[in-house]
């Protein structure tokens, strides 16, 4: 059983969160909040989930608003789950499990109630900064936090209806970050192909209704950063997604924008979700059906035939909905 283990604020952590409700409170109180609460039950099904990604400023920019509305939605909706795909602690990541990050990047924003549920977590490349081992040995401190390793899959069931999520750890699948040793050093300590092994073996096995694979880097997307990250997960993560026909999404975060992608060949709907708290620009490149730079989360709603991803703004507004549908 996990032990909870309230962390003890430093004086730093102290003066942090003091920033945090200065820095956010204008924007919180100027205005009440729109009411969805209609919009947002209308879209419940027998399971629901969060996901949530590159969140840890703080609590600055976007990230606790949107705590906040991530919390009033799950007053509405029954959200069994939030899946953390990377990046909750920006820039350096954490250095131990008492680093005062966890309290001001996670615990002291994400603190509504009904937030108060089971997190699956993988690190993303901001982790891979600093101690990786430190984010899965979180999962002993805290009773939401999960992380059991690096790379895991767990499954979920509903009224009959199962689905499995597959969370593969990007950073050491892609050259340049085992290459560059100074700054991720973690990166080059494990065998990739092992990781690629578990992940052809873990898809071959599945046999529930719906399978999401979640990693924190993108497979195709717009974004700036060094193309080579993309042909990295392309060559190794994508051809073995495309051996298997059970995969139904590729979801990752790491460019702070919404992104929905098509690729001919593959029936695979491939899934950039937003930053939890600041947003870039987005282009549309080839196979882009919807991208947007508002900063947001998504809901995963799911039944026996339907799985739904909604891109969600700040206000808890839909965006973009990603749909699959039993042929």
């Amino acid at each position: 059983m996990k032990r909870i283990n309230f962390l003890t604020l430093t004086a730093a952590a102290v003066l942090s969160l003091s920033a945090v409700s200065c820095n956010t409170s204008a924007s919180v109180s100027s205005s009440v909040p729109e009411d969805r609460s209609q919009e947002w039950k209308a879209l419940e099904q027998p399971l629901n989930f969060y996901i949530a990604n590159d969140l840890g400023r703080n609590g600055y920019y976007d990230q606790k608003p949107i705590a906040e509305t991530m919390g009033r939605m799950a007053e509405t909706i029954d959200i069994e789950f939030v899946v953390a795909a990377g990046d909750v602690h920006h820039f350096e990541g954490v250095q131990s499990v008492s680093d005062p990050l966890w309290m001001t990047n996670y615990e002291l924003i994400y603190s509504h109630p009904d937030l108060m549920t089971p997190w699956y977590a993988i690190c993303g490349n901001h982790e891979y900064r600093s101690n990786t081992q430190a984010c899965i040995d979180y999962s002993q401190v805290s009773a939401r936090w999960n992380m059991p390793s690096r790379y895991y899959t767990f499954v979920k069931e509903e009224d009959g209806v199962e689905i499995r999520i597959v969370m593969i750890d990007t950073t050491p699948l892609i050259d340049k970050y085992r290459e560059e040793t100074d700054k991720y050093a973690d990166a080059s300590k494990s065998d990739y192909r092992e990781q690629l092994a578990w992940l052809d073996r873990t898809l071959s096995e599945a046999d529930e209704d719906w399978v999401i694979v979640v990693g924190h880097h993108p497979i195709y997307a717009y974004t700036d950063k060094d193309e080579s990250e993309r042909t990295d997960m392309q060559e190794r993560v994508n051809s073995i997604l495309l051996r298997h026909d059970n995969v139904d999404m590729y979801v990752c975060g790491h460019l702070h924008t919404f992104q929905h992608i098509r690729k001919d060949g593959s029936d695979i709907d491939y899934v950039v979700n937003t930053s939890g708290s600041l947003s870039r620009d987005v282009e549309a490149v080839d196979g882009t059906v919807f991208c947007s730079s508002e900063s947001g989360w998504s809901l995963v709603t799911v039944s026996a035939d339907t799985l739904s991803l909604h891109m969600l703004d700040k206000t808890g507004k839909v965006l973009h909905t990603v749909m699959r549908t039993k042929r």
